[in-house]
């Protein structure tokens, strides 16, 4: 079996990527811009270079003649479509951009996959749960039958990705199952992201490298939060147990708590003491999707599929990352 990962070297392709190389015997392609930063997948170089189960093929979303040979190359059963612009504040910045590479780039790939011989690969679209955006409290836990109501250009753009993955499974049968994963994170996670910057501003607070403040946006924004880890297993599953042609799925964490508790729990693993928490005006949104609880019933039901490591556990690794980084001599920046 051969699997390919657009955006491998993400947080969550770079996981997905550890989790088959272990779990299955699959042949795995990842596949990343020319540009794209090894980071993530640096522990996998000496086996991409002896071409041990894994290849790196260079292709980009917004150029179909890349897509049509990263799938003649690949030739895979299973596609995990992974990559995107995927910060949502980015998005407020460079909002064609993100609808550009989010949406066409989407339709791009599964117009690629169509035209090819590939219809019979399973293939997973991969939205995100801030498609639902600014839900009333009365709505939660969030269903898959929850009303879009999309709070950023990112958002709008995963509206779509969302709509077309659905649309090309139900008109051509394509083998496209959609999810929503509600937000995840653990190691690798990039620093743009609310709990992976403030777990490296503590880290660089520890160091001495930065005063023992932390910036911080909102902080009374409800999440769930799910491991990266858990999230590639789920992932693994959706491809695998009775995959269904246009079908859709919230998966998600069970730990519900705001931005300010997690915070908080990061600051207690923290050595340092006296850190204060200051706002700062530009990681504020213009509008927030502030209630992001989800329920996962459905996704549970069909696989099986429950989150197993803890919040702490998570949070702890997060830390644990961040400061193995900052102690290592890279430069950051405070963001």
């Amino acid at each position: 079996m051969r699997a390919l990962i657009t955006g491998i070297t993400g947080m969550v392709g770079s996981h997905l990527a550890d989790y088959l190389l272990e779990k299955t015997d699959w042949e795995i392609y990842g596949m990343c811009r020319w540009r794209s930063p090894f980071d993530n997948i640096r522990h996998l170089i000496p086996r991409i270079e002896s071409s041990d189960r894994i290849n790196i093929l260079y292709g980009d979303l917004n150029d179909y003649s890349s897509l049509l040979k990263v799938l003649q190359r690949s030739s895979p059963n299973y596609i995990f479509h992974l990559a995107a612009q995927s910060y949502p504040q980015t998005s407020f910045d460079s909002p064609i951009d993100t609808l550009n590479t989010n949406i066409l780039g989407t339709a791009r790939l599964l117009e690629a996959i169509r035209s090819s011989d590939l219809v019979d690969a399973v293939i997973h679209v991969c939205s995100s749960s801030e498609v639902f955006g600014r839900v009333s409290k009365n709505e939660l836990p969030i269903s898959e039958d929850t009303a879009f109501h999309p709070a950023s250009p990112y958002a709008i753009s995963k509206v779509g990705t969302d709509l077309i993955g659905r649309y090309y499974g139900e008109a051509y049968g394509l083998k496209a199952i959609t999810t929503r994963m509600f937000t995840h994170t653990g190691p690798r996670r990039g620093d743009v992201f609310a709990e992976s910057s403030f777990a490296k501003q503590i880290a660089m607070i520890e160091a001495g490298l930065i005063p023992p403040v932390i910036k911080t946006g909102n902080l009374d924004s409800l999440r769930t939060f799910a491991d990266v880890r858990d999230a590639v297993v789920a992932y693994h599953l959706l491809v695998t147990v009775n995959p269904i042609a246009g079908e859709y799925y919230n998966i998600g964490g069970t730990h519900t708590c705001t931005v300010g508790e997690m915070l908080q729990k990061l600051i207690s693993l923290s050595t340092m003491k006296t850190i204060r928490i200051e706002t700062d005006p530009a990681r504020l949104r213009p509008i927030d999707a502030d209630l992001q609880v989800p329920n996962i019933d459905k996704f549970s039901a069909h696989t099986g599929w429950k989150p197993k490591i803890s919040f702490d556990q998570t949070m702890t690794d997060l830390m644990q990352y961040w400061r193995k980084r900052v102690s290592s001599g890279e430069r950051f920046l405070s963001r």
